[in-house]
């Protein structure tokens, strides 16, 4: 079966970088387009970036600039470089395969990794 097994998160001060990854398997990874999303507490889940099958990639807005999605097909990882990070960037982060619709369409998670940035 699909399991997906993010790392990575901790605290840190605004202004400051980190790097999640997320391991994948039970899935035909280097097929599949990948994404990066955040859940906020109280609010919903929320798409933050694709990484194509082929290594395009597309970000929210918000993220535009401080973050970079990569994936390495040979590791069956999905990597977020996390840089200038703000107090509103504090959330669950989550991977998962993207594809259009995702909200409804996905019903199996990983267990996250927890964002915390302090003001």
């Amino acid at each position: 079966q699909v399991q997906l097994v993010e790392s990575g998160g901790g605290l840190v001060q605004a202004g400051g970088s980190l790097r999640l990854s997320c391991a994948a398997s039970g899935m035909r990874f280097s097929v599949m387009d990948m994404a990066w999303y955040r859940q906020a507490p109280g609010k919903q889940r929320e798409l933050v970036a694709i990484v194509g099958s082929g290594g395009s990639t597309s970000y929210a807005d918000p993220v535009k600039g401080r973050f970079t999605i990569s994936r390495d097909n040979a590791k069956n990882t999905v990597y977020l470089q996390m840089n200038s990070l703000k107090p509103e960037d504090t959330a669950f982060y989550y991977c998962n395969q993207f594809t259009v619709g995702w909200s409804r369409a996905i019903d199996s998670w990983g267990q996250g990794t927890q964002v915390t940035v302090s003001s």
